[in-house]
């Protein structure tokens, strides 16, 4: 029975505010799992961009070449010697030239040819050979990479184009001009260039028309729906009467690329001989810097990484952990120790910036310690991880329960028994998380190292802390300001290197807490 004593219109003001109360509590659940899901779409959208730009540095074209490394070239090499680089790249021009007679007369030709592989591209070989001298005498298969352009062209990131079928036609050449006769079946070809707005009335207006058959090339002049005419650049007129012929057509002009007609043609034809593969772009783990494209790795940056981290660590965690035991559980409370809080939890929130520039005043400026070393990077990273590491090791320890130490003490022993026997152990996991944590902000940091020059070009594996060195952040910040195309996909690729050193991290802090967590 209802109270009489209460109004029927109290009880229904209590019901509109009970279900108000619920209506809201309904709302906040709802806007908890919209910011959830915002953030995880973020997330995903950032590592789909990522991923997508990375893709195409997971492989590379490579050019095989079989290199006739004979002992009269390359007899008397010593361990010690320098990398006959000029002597081997001699031989990858030589065979090029041979492929391709029709630069024999041409030097613009020939140098055109020539940058299909750069000269760099030869040293892992030529230092091969120094290592090896067994292989002096023989003939030895070697795949090369591609120009970075090329390569980004074969990907398709690099002078859009597209391919249509012809079939089979009738080749006949007149006055060095090659025509290519087959009634109709160029009505789809043109449809194709009108539809990229490439063709005028009759002449071709931009772009390039390029005609393949087996390892030749012809590029189109005019065209019509029946016969086309044009010049070859490479290769011979009956590749024309026996293949099958295949169109491609390159919708920006050849003034506007990064490769010319010429050197799609030999391409092609290398490609259709069988000597031009894509393969896993392995290299990218196992070779330093460069300043090709194609021929650049983050080994050293990773090294260079792994050094500074190691410096880190050794400073930070043991410092910053035994500053917290000291501070939790020996120091009187006392305005000294007030006062040293305070500035620990206000240098947690300090610029990164503002500790590049105390290391390059004081390790650099004061100490004299060499620049763009790990063992530099190390220290100033150090500092910035530090106010981390004892903030998460006292809240670590403060979770640990009062009676524990009571306990102890009642038993007889010491505070040094108490702190070390008892408490830290159970403090530990919280402590190594915090401390990881830190070790994780650390490896992303970009600012501090800019400032303490480890921006510089690093061409060899560092081996010790006072070695020169760079770092992942700072490859990353140095090859996304690199002006040519080909960087990017290898930008997103040691992005994604990073970001796997990162979850890795936290993942053996996810490990450590749910194996030592022990819940009060």
């Amino acid at each position: 029975m209802s109270d009489p004593a209460v109004s029927p219109f109290a009880n229904e003001r209590a019901l509109k505010r009970l279900r108000r109360r619920r209506a809201a509590d309904r709302r906040f659940k709802w806007y908890g799992r919209m910011a959830i899901g915002f953030a995880l779409a973020a997330l995903a959208l950032l590592l789909a961009s990522i991923t997508t730009q990375a893709m195409s540095a997971a492989t590379y074209h490579v050019v095989t070449f079989n290199l006739d490394l004979e002992k009269e070239t390359f007899g008397g090499l010593k361990p010690d010697d320098p990398p006959p680089v000029d002597k081997v790249y001699g031989l990858v021009r030589a065979d090029l030239l041979a492929q391709f007679p029709e630069t024999a007369d041409n030097p613009v030709l020939r140098h055109d040819l020539t940058e299909l592989i750069t000269r760099l591209a030869v040293l892992p070989v030529s230092r091969d050979i120094v290592r090896n001298p067994r292989s002096v005498g023989t003939v030895r298969e070697v795949e090369l990479p591609l120009s970075d352009d090329l390569d980004l062209y074969l990907k398709g990131a690099n002078a859009r184009h597209l391919t249509v079928p012809i079939g089979r036609v009738s080749a006949e050449e007149k006055d060095g001009i090659l025509t290519l006769t087959a009634e109709g079946a160029y009505k789809r070809l043109i449809a194709a260039v009108s539809l990229e707005g490439m063709l005028a009335p009759e002449a071709l207006n931009t772009g390039s028309i390029l005609m393949t058959a087996g390892q030749s090339t012809l590029k189109v002049s005019t065209l019509d729906p029946s016969r086309i005419t044009g010049s070859l650049l490479t290769g011979n007129l009956q590749d024309f009467g026996t293949y099958p012929v295949r169109a491609r057509l390159i919708t920006s002009p050849e003034s506007e690329r990064t490769v010319s007609d010429q050197q799609i043609a030999w391409l092609l034809a290398l490609k259709a001989e069988g000597r031009v593969s894509r393969v896993p772009h392995w290299s990218l783990l196992t070779h330093t810097d460069s300043t090709q494209p194609e021929l650049a790795g983050a080994l050293a940056a990773i090294m260079g990484s792994l050094l500074t981290l190691l410096v880190t660590a050794s400073m930070a965690i043991p410092v910053g952990i035994l500053a917290s035991i000291y501070l939790e559980e020996f120091a009187t409370r006392n305005r000294v120790t007030d006062l040293i809080e305070v500035n620990i939890n206000n240098l947690a929130a300090v610029p990164s910036i503002v500790f590049g520039l105390l290391g390059a005043a004081v390790f650099l400026g004061a100490f004299g310690l060499p620049r763009s070393a790990p063992v530099v990077g190390g220290l100033v990273l150090a500092l910035l991880i530090l106010p981390v590491v004892i903030i998460a090791s006292r809240t670590a320890l403060k979770a640990v329960p009062q009676s524990i130490r009571d306990a102890a003490l009642a038993i007889g022993a010491s505070r040094m028994q108490t702190v070390f026997h008892h408490v830290l152990p159970l403090a530990a996991p919280g402590m190594l998380t915090g401390a990881i944590l830190g070790m994780a902000r650390a490896l992303g940091e970009t600012a501090p190292l800019l400032l303490i020059g480890m921006v510089a070009f690093v061409a060899e594996v560092p081996r010790s802390p006072t070695d020169e060195a760079t770092a992942l952040p700072v490859l990353i910040y140095s090859w996304a300001t690199q002006a040519e195309r080909a960087w990017e996909p290898m930008t997103g690729a040691v992005i994604l290197i990073l970001l796997a050193f990162l979850i890795a991290m936290n993942g053996v802090v996810v490990f450590l807490r749910r194996k030592f967590e022990r819940r009060w």
